[in-house]
């Protein structure tokens, strides 16, 4: 037997075959139905335009090989006793995952008003891209997902993402030859050497080849055979081919090659756990060819259909205006013969439905694909154990992140025996501070190992590939069977995963409503390496607008923390691990830098989201003249900055200093849970005192999060506005208009009692930034001045 091909034995009887293709019938039945239909179910009398939809919405083309793959998994989870979760990479094949956990009983059992009967059917068929139904492709209401089907490109990072740590586990990612087009799926077949046979489960891929994309054929289904094998083979795998368009022969294919496959797999994991890794191994994997739209109409108005692009979507309409067409879809229905699947009642007859494995072993079922029902609490340490002595704000200096990472390295440690947490990141684990985790545990790599490499180790918990779209898809599918993670990544480079936030953000909010959807962990990120501190790789690396994305999203999702030092960012951190359901930003610098909180002021802050700080103000029992507001580390240092200037040059000015960690706290508390009451926010802004706001990210985020309170005509905004290249720290505050120069002059400007006494300062101001930039381009670094202050008083 040769990687190219399968065994020609039959290993299904002529008993069982006819069996497993009538169910494969049922299911694209059902499919078609769903797409069409909005009566008359099971055909029971000639089919009319009123029982047609009058808007056809759905995805045919892949459909039909999505349900001959279920059918066939069926098989074997029933034949071997398997755990299998179904991970459907093309999501616009919704009809068959519906239709398939509806055959097994899933669907029913979920959503009792789909019945399995005639009158089930008829919902079934009427809510599927309809309004107050449900999505057309696969989405969280279908269960046994785990993949919202708008995710182009993340099959098979998922995939292996659930099988982390999940010993007992198979997860089945068909890999639509659309979607393998994708950068994102490219690099995700090298996720094989991540997975340890030992403790990890196993993916079985599957490259589902059928010619098109929804206008155009596409690259691997055009490959020679040849070519395309040795593709696979350099990506680590063993291929096995299935091929063809006879449905007897396919099915024949499909089941030698499963039963091939599954004792394979059994095999590797078998020889790793009872003697210990000893490799990579190479793992199998199916490419299946049949045709697109495989059993549907042959030619549409005389136009080629079944396997061409004319049938990806709907592979024909306007049934109203061309009455042949209504001839069409009924034969389509008839030649699927659903009078010999389903009984009088319009119930999957009995030898057919005991094709489907029973209780949680049928794949829409499976607790894995409802990864809350799994979910135990993480061991955690007490986070204040960690804190860093600060016995007096804005004079000791420490790295906020390498705090943290020993915190991380705890809780990977306790966690060790439940194997239910790790740690995600591009490469930059150790250049985001986080190393102390080294000490406990390595990087996880199963591919070659060399004498000189440091904390590689095929039992190692920390993720790390240069791309942040595989680390996204492992922690995705890692939290959605149940377990819990941190991604940290480079500020400006976590945009390379905008759309996958997107969609996970949507599957939590959609989730929500969905009361048999359990809560799963929060995805946390921890960006750091940002903005401010990217001075000395330049403008490529300096951008802070992932945040302005994420708070686009539903308010009851996300959640924004810009901790200003070490100890607010263990109270966030902790926080924000043991949160549920949420997205969790966290933004925080990895240099060293001053310290302003002792960690019992840090959590009473941190709680707040947002407070004054008493010790760096002097308006206590009076009115304010100005408040200086701030959020995000380097923000806050300018400001602290800009204070000491105007308590030197202005005794008499009554500076309030507010310093922002939850920015969701600025919303009004109408739209955002975290959000102040109008009443709170007026309290500590004034309505009527200027606000100089330094901010970490693009100004207009500030304003957009305020613009309803009372009191925003007032308020200023400095902050990244564009302006960046390889430069010193404080130049890049500089070019930003947010150093403590420029706040000063803010206040200036906006604080009619300095009046025009205030004019020698604003020049003293001005020529400190003609001095800071000779001294910058002279010595290559920043003033004394800069480079040495600490909090005065």
């Amino acid at each position: 037997m040769t990687l190219a091909s399968t065994t020609q034995s039959k290993p299904l009887t002529d008993q069982e075959l006819h069996k497993i293709n009538a169910y494969w019938r049922a299911a694209n039945y059902l499919s078609v139905g769903q797409i069409y239909l909005l009566d008359n179910p099971l055909l029971r009398e000639p089919l009319k335009l009123e029982h047609v939809k009058p808007r056809l919405l759905g995805h045919w083309g892949t459909t039909p090989g999505l349900n001959f793959i279920y059918a066939h998994l069926n098989r074997v989870i029933k034949k071997y006793d398997l755990n299998t979760i179904y991970i459907a990479g093309p999501g616009h094949g919704g009809p068959g995952l519906v239709a398939n956990t509806y055959l097994e009983g899933t669907y029913s059992e979920y959503y009792p008003n789909i019945s399995q009967d005639a009158e089930g059917m008829k919902n079934l068929f009427k809510q599927f891209s309809f309004p107050g139904g449900i999505p057309s492709h696969v989405a969280p209401e279908t269960p046994g997902s785990i993949h919202e089907g708008g995710e182009l490109g993340y099959a098979l990072v998922h995939a292996y993402g659930a099988a982390f740590d999940n010993p007992d586990l198979i997860v089945a990612a068909v890999v639509g030859d659309g979607e393998a087009e994708t950068g994102a799926l490219a690099t995700s077949w090298h996720s094989n050497k991540f997975l340890n046979p030992v403790h990890d489960g196993a993916v079985l891929p599957i490259l589902h080849l059928n010619g098109y994309k929804i206008a155009n054929p596409t690259l691997l289904a055009r490959l020679p055979h040849d070519e395309l094998e040795s593709l696979f083979i350099g990506y680590g795998y063993k291929p096995y081919f299935v091929e063809g368009s006879d449905p007897a022969d396919v099915h024949q294919q499909m089941a030698a090659t499963l039963d091939t496959i599954i004792v394979e797999i059994q095999g590797i994991q078998r020889e790793a756990r009872v003697h210990g890794f000893s490799g990579r191994p190479q793992w199998p994997m199916i490419v299946l060819r049949t045709p697109k739209g495989w059993t549907g109409p042959k030619e549409v108005d005389g136009k080629k259909t079944e396997g061409y692009w004319r049938s990806h979507q709907v592979p024909f309409g306007n049934i109203s205006g061309q009455p042949e067409h209504l001839k069409l879809l009924e034969d389509w229905l008839k030649s699927y013969k659903p009078e010999e699947l389903f009984d009088s009642n319009g119930r999957l007859v009995s030898e057919l439905a005991e094709l489907a494995p029973i209780g949680d072993r049928r794949m829409g079922d499976n607790p894995h694909a409802n990864g809350g029902i799994l979910l135990r609490d993480l061991k955690i340490p007490e986070f204040s154990e960690y804190a860093v002595d600060v016995p007096q704000p804005g004079k000791v200096i420490s790295e906020a992140t390498k705090v943290t990472g020993k915190f991380l390295r705890d809780i990977m440690q306790l966690n060790q025996e439940s194997r239910n947490f790790r740690l995600f990141g591009p490469d930059e684990t150790a250049s985001n501070r986080l190393d102390p985790v080294l000490e406990v545990t390595d990087r996880t790599w199963v591919a070659q190992i060399l004498p000189e490499d440091e904390h590689l180790s095929p039992n190692g918990r920390v993720m790390e590939i240069l791309s942040e779209t595989n680390c996204q898809g492992w922690l995705e599918g890692y939290l959605l069977t149940g377990r819990h993670g941190l991604f940290s990544c480079y500020e400006a480079f976590i945009h390379i995963v905008d759309s996958m936030f997107n969609q996970h953000a949507k599957w939590l909010k959609t989730t929500r409503e969905i009361p048999w959807r359990r809560s799963i962990a929060s995805l946390n990120y921890l960006l750091t390496s940002h903005v401010w501190r990217q001075d000395h790789n330049g403008f490529s690396h300096q951008d802070p607008g992932f945040i302005d994305h994420v708070v686009n999203k539903k308010a009851e999702i996300i959640r924004v923390y810009l901790p200003p030092d070490a100890n607010t960012l263990l109270s966030v951190t902790d926080h924000c691990l043991r949160s549920r359901n949420y997205v969790n930003v966290i933004v925080a610098g990895k240099q060293p830098a001053l310290q302003y909180l002792d960690m019992d002021a840090a959590i009473k802050h941190c709680t707040k989201g947002l407070g004054i700080w008493e010790w760096a103000s002097n308006d206590r029992d009076s009115e304010p003249d100005v408040v200086m507001a701030c959020a995000g580390d380097i923000p806050t240092l300018e400001t602290l900055a800009a204070v000491d200037i105007l308590r030197q040059n202005f005794p008499d000015l009554k500076v309030r200093v507010v310093n922002v960690v939850d920015l969701m706290t600025l919303q009004p508390k109408s739209e955002h849970p975290h959000g102040l009451s109008s009443k709170d926010f007026d309290t500590i802004f004034t309505t009527d005192k200027p606000i100089i706001f330094a901010f970490h990210g693009y100004p207009w985020l500030i304003h957009r999060l305020t613009y309803r309170h009372t009191n925003h005509n007032n308020l200023h905004v400095r902050g990244y506005k564009e302006e960046g290249t390889t430069t010193t720290p404080f130049d890049m505050v500089v070019l930003n208009d947010l150093d403590r120069f420029h706040l000063v002059i803010d206040v200036i400007d906006r604080v009619p009692k300095l009046g025009y006494k205030a004019a020698y300062v604003k020049q003293q101001l001005q020529d400190k930034l003609i001095e800071h930039k000779h001294y910058i381009e002279k010595y290559g670094e920043d003033m004394p001045e800069i480079r040495d202050w600490k909090w005065p008083y």
